[in-house]
């Protein structure tokens, strides 16, 4: 039983009136009178919050059971009242560390009705995490006291990489299949289709020649793109992925990527294979194809988390050399310091050509790109400008080794990281680069 504001100002004014009442009447009878006055408002106070207990709301939570990390999840509290209006106010214990757009709820709800009200959290970690109780007041029908009490509703929710995310990437996909129209082109692609006469304009290369001389005739290969071909994602989980950017460790940055190109690898038939490494394999997930491979990821993927140790980045390469024969399209998602500490980066994708067709995604961090162009009069902010900016110099030196050595290259920020990187792997596919 909590007093409202109006208890309180009846009590003030009951203390104000004391010295009134000492006029008409002597000291004692002022104060035995507002004694009175004060017990009696105290009282009423409790009789109104007893009254309440059988007219409360009923409140109850819907919270999704997989939540995703970096996003506003809704969170529904819905109340019913019974056969009186009802004044409330909520609490809703979510999981410390979430960041919440409203902590606490209030709503006024006519009599025999039902309402939603709606809040988002957004969890900047993974894993799982518990929801306690809510705490809920209503003010009785005299305005007097809050009747206080908690409504058990404890439960264990999940947090995973950023679904909401692959849900809509889902989505354009699927539009981006059903408005595209697939032709077969003669001469582009690796895969044979079948043998017919030369026509003028076709490319002489393409001309069968044992072929032309059984049946007299010329004859050329009809080629065509190679529908299933293998993508292979490693996923650095060492010490540069443990930093902080924009609210997000850089390594769930790289894990939203990952999935999200899985799953567009997977909505173009190619099989898609993951392993997560810090100074060995952690994780490896062989290529496969379908819907089911999806599910595995999220799984599988979803509970790891960054390390404090120096990355493996040879090993790593030499994992997929072993374990992936056939040419496949190889995408490593870390970052760069420099070329002195990126030189086992550098050795390392150097290997894989021109066998593989190597990528490397780095993240930056945005900070960084907004401090390096930031104009600034003052000393220190000068000095924080110029290493900003020789980072900045380093990550290109870096990349531009890692070009020349051929290299496919996306330096972009952590949070534009996975747009681009889909746009990238849509633009290898059109060209036929693998």
């Amino acid at each position: 039983m909590i007093p409202s504001r109006r208890v309180y100002l009846l009590l003030l004014s009951g203390i104000a009136l004391a010295p009134l009442l000492a006029v008409v009447w002597d000291v004692p009878l002022s104060i035995l009178g507002t004694l009175i006055f004060d017990g009696s408002v105290l009282g009423l106070m409790v009789l109104d919050g007893f009254q309440l207990v059988p007219h409360s709301v009923q409140v109850t939570r819907q919270v999704q059971p997989q939540l995703s990390i970096g996003r506003d999840n809704p969170i529904v509290i819905s109340v019913k009242s019974r056969n009186q209006p009802a004044q409330i106010q909520i609490r809703d214990y979510y999981p410390d560390g979430f960041e919440v757009s409203s902590a606490a709820l209030s709503m006024n709800l006519p009599a025999n009705s039902s309402q939603e009200l709606t809040y988002t959290v957004k969890p900047s970690q993974r894993g799982e995490f518990v929801w306690g109780d809510i705490q809920v007041r209503q003010l009785g029908a005299w305005g007097l006291a809050w009747y206080d009490w908690k409504i058990p509703q404890t439960q264990k929710v999940k947090v995973y990489p950023d679904l909401v995310g692959l849900r809509s990437l889902s989505i354009r996909l699927t539009l981006k299949l059903s408005g595209s129209i697939h032709k077969r082109q003669t001469g582009i692609g690796t895969e044979f289709v079948e043998l017919r006469d030369y026509g003028s304009g076709d490319d002489i290369r393409l001309i069968d020649w044992k072929a032309t001389a059984r049946r007299n005739r010329p004859l050329i290969k009809v080629l065509e793109q190679e529908l299933e071909q293998t993508l292979i994602v490693l996923l650095d989980r060492g010490r540069l992925m443990t930093a902080q950017v924009l609210g997000l460790k850089r390594f769930d940055w790289g894990l939203n990527a990952t999935l999200s190109l899985a799953l567009a690898g997977l909505s173009r038939g190619d099989r898609v294979g993951i392993g997560v490494f810090d100074r060995q394999m952690h994780t490896w997930i062989p290529p496969q194809r379908g819907q089911i491979q999806l599910n595995q990821l999220l799984d599988r993927l979803s509970p790891i988390q960054p390390v404090l140790v120096e990355s493996d980045y040879l090993g790593a390469v030499t994992t997929v050399v072993q374990q992936q024969a056939r040419r496949s399209l190889v995408v490593l998602i870390t970052d760069l310091v420099d070329t002195t500490a990126s030189a086992e980066l550098l050795a390392a994708l150097g290997r894989l050509t021109p066998r593989y067709l190597p990528f490397c995604v780095t993240l930056r961090d945005p900070q960084v790109d907004c401090q390096a162009h930031t104009f600034t009069q003052d000393v220190s902010g000068a000095y924080a400008r110029a290493v900003a900016l020789d980072l900045l110099a380093q990550r290109s030196v870096a990349n531009a080794k890692l070009k020349q050595k051929g290299v496919l290259v996306l330096d972009a920020p952590a949070n534009q990281i996975t747009d681009q990187l889909i746009n990238r792997y849509l633009q290898i596919k059109a060209r036929n680069q693998l």
